[in-house]
């Protein structure tokens, strides 16, 4: 029975996804629909559609709509919404590239948006034990604010790494297994967050099969921003785990820092597209997009391992020391690019 409550929703969602996946790419080979954008951030041919996020979107919330063993809350109606905004400005994006002053304003408001349908960040674990309270009016802006921060970097640092075929979808699916996992701990206990993280794990496991290299589809802006929003959400969904999220979302959260910084050392636009993410420095030495996607898989399921059995304060010490390694290993990979260039 507990079998089948969380297995219907991912093959539910497994089978939408692959349906719709496939037929927008047959679409695509009778009519382009590529945005033909000279863009920085993908290395991808032109002619591949960039809409397979609208896959992932729908399989998700049709999956869930039609569930009978879960209700249908207030919160997650407003996540549904969000979900449809993120997935029609998507495609408006990849059709057109939006700035990135509009994209930012549209993602503070979906996030007050889902604050308002009561998705909020009601309390926080202490690394030095005990809990942080937001329920008072000073806890109700403090935890806004969190969450703000918390969901904008996510969704941008999920786009920011969908450069190379399967990543982002990868580490989804396994950032989602291992909020999955924890929702089904007896500390945690949270049936409802298993179900709709399964039906997360179907979508994203048919993305992947498509996405990989050579990828026959992309996920798009409406993919990959969608990704992050859903995994931050579950993480607040989770009894407050952003700790564990955070932790397993190291690759795209650090590898966002450090380009956020160059890009204001360079005295450029901390949005604008360009290749300083780690997954271009590495194709530059000469790694395939293959190899990439499975370092990137190895790390992250390495990390989600250490994740699910650390308490607060462990988590907190492997984040910074894995922040540590990660930026002394950007900067050693940037010196070999360098020097190679001037050769």
């Amino acid at each position: 029975m507990i079998c089948k409550l969380f297995l219907i929703p991912f093959i539910v969602s497994f089978m939408i996804s692959a349906a719709l996946l496939i037929m927008l790419i047959l679409l695509n080979r009778k009519k382009t629909f590529d945005d033909a954008r000279n863009s920085e951030r993908h290395i991808h041919h032109r002619g591949i559609s960039r809409f397979g996020g609208a896959a992932l979107v729908i399989s998700f919330m049709v999956a869930l709509l039609f569930n009978k063993m879960l209700v249908i809350t207030v919160p997650l109606i407003g996540i549904f919404i969000a979900s449809g905004a993120i997935l029609i400005f998507g495609i408006i994006d990849d059709i057109r590239q939006v700035s990135w002053k509009i994209q930012l304003f549209f993602q503070v408001v979906v996030v007050l948006f889902i604050y308002l349908m009561g998705v909020r960040l009601q309390y926080m674990t202490n690394p030095l034990g005990g809990i942080f309270l937001f329920n008072d009016y000073f806890g109700y802006v403090i935890g806004l604010a969190i969450a703000l921060i918390w969901i904008v970097l996510l969704m941008n640092s999920m786009n920011w790494i969908d450069g190379v075929d399967g990543v982002s979808p990868g580490i989804t699916f396994i950032g989602g297994a291992a909020i999955f996992i924890l929702s089904l701990r007896p500390e945690v206990n949270q049936p409802p967050i298993s179900i709709i993280t399964a039906a997360l794990l179907g979508g994203a496991a048919a993305l992947i099969f498509f996405n990989f290299y050579p990828a026959k589809i992309l996920a798009g802006t409406s993919g990959s921003m969608f990704m992050g929003f859903i995994l931050a959400i579950l993480a607040i969904f989770a009894g407050a785990k952003i700790a564990t999220t955070l932790l397993v979302m190291a690759v795209p959260i650090i590898d966002a820092f450090w380009v956020i910084s160059e890009r204001i050392r360079s005295r450029s636009s901390i949005f604008s597209a360009d290749k300083r993410h780690l997954h271009y420095r590495l194709m530059e030495l000469g790694w395939s997009q293959k190899k990439i996607c499975f370092f990137y898989y190895l790390i992250t399921v390495f990390i989600a391992i250490i994740a699910l059995n650390t308490g607060a304060i462990g988590k907190t010490i492997v984040f910074v020391f894995f922040a540590f390694v990660m930026v002394g290993l950007l900067v050693i990979i940037s010196k070999k690019v360098n020097v190679g260039k001037k050769m």
